[in-house]
Formats: structure tokens, C-alpha cells, sequence
């Protein structure tokens, strides 16, 4: 059940649906990703050092992740025009999703107070969730590390290349 107090998402949970826009201009719903595991991950703002390093570590593990069963979204509050820009300039092969609103972030728990050095802020936890083929949560992780965190999400879903 849903952290009453943080509103944060915990394993069991049902993943709130979304619809949002992608850097292509398509539509991606979650809902019509069912039967399958996805791995949603928010970050904070594209183009900047750490979002890179995450976005690039995903396009690298894409082949693996989808070998696996996984679809890989990453949503940040960026334009669709930006997140084009992002893939062109990086290479990625990931779906990148727009959240200008941020609805999402906040249904996800993946928006809100943090500490950014030493000050509460209001903004993007960085966050990954594994969504499981019948729309519950499988896997939550707030706050995460933007360097080294897609391999220990690899480790911790049994999917360490050797």
C-alpha cells in the first residue's frame, strides 16, 4: 500500500496509469503495455551530467533489458522537443517521456521534497520502478544514484552481464 505519510509507491502497489507524450510525438499509455515488465525511471531534467549518464547506462542495457522481457521509459519534465534533442545529441535508444505537468511524477510519489545541497527544494526524485505484467509494482527505488544505478537495477533483477 501507498507510504501514507511520503506518498511514496511500495512493491504491490498497482502503477498509476499514465498517458503522456514521447520525443517522437507518439502517445505511450502504461496500460497498453500490460503483459509485459516495464521499467519506468524519472529524472530530473535532460541534457544535464547525471541524467545523461543514467539515460546513456539504459540505451546501453536496452538489448539486455528487452532480451529480458523489459520496456524501458524515462520520463522527466522536459518538452517532447527537448527529449528529441536529448536522444539526437546522445544516441539514445530509450523512450523518452514528457511530463511538463508533472501529474505523473506526483502520482509516482517521484515529485516533491528533496534535499539538493543541504536545502529542501521542490522537485524530480530521481526514482526507478519495475512495473510487473499485471500492473503492480515490482520493484520501487527513490532517491537513486544517477552513476552505477542502472547496474545495480540490473543486480538486483537477477540480469548482471557477466
Amino acid at each position: 500500500m501507498t507510504d501514507p505519510v511520503s506518498g511514496r509507491l511500495v512493491v504491490g502497489d498497482p502503477a498509476p496509469d499514465f498517458t503522456l507524450p514521447s520525443d517522437t510525438g507518439e502517445s505511450v499509455t502504461l496500460s497498453k503495455l500490460r503483459g509485459q515488465r516495464v521499467i519506468v525511471y524519472f529524472y530530473p531534467a535532460a541534457m544535464t551530467p547525471g541524467c545523461t549518464k543514467q539515460a546513456c547506462d539504459f540505451s546501453d542495457s536496452l538489448d539486455r533489458l528487452t532480451s529480458e522481457g523489459y520496456t524501458v521509459l524515462g520520463i522527466s519534465p522536459d518538452k517532447p522537443e527537448k527529449l528529441a534533442k536529448f536522444r539526437e545529441t546522445d544516441g539514445l535508444t530509450i523512450t523518452l517521456l514528457s511530463d511538463v505537468d508533472k501529474n505523473v511524477m506526483t502520482a509516482w510519489g517521484a515529485f516533491g521534497e528533496k534535499k539538493l545541497y543541504g536545502n529542501l527544494v521542490q522537485g524530480v526524485i530521481r526514482s526507478t520502478f519495475v512495473v510487473d505484467p499485471d500492473g503492480a509494482i515490482e520493484y520501487a527505488a527513490y532517491n537513486v544514484k544517477a552513476t552505477g544505478h542502472v547496474a545495480k537495477l540490473r543486480k538486483d533483477l537477477g540480469l548482471e552481464i557477466a
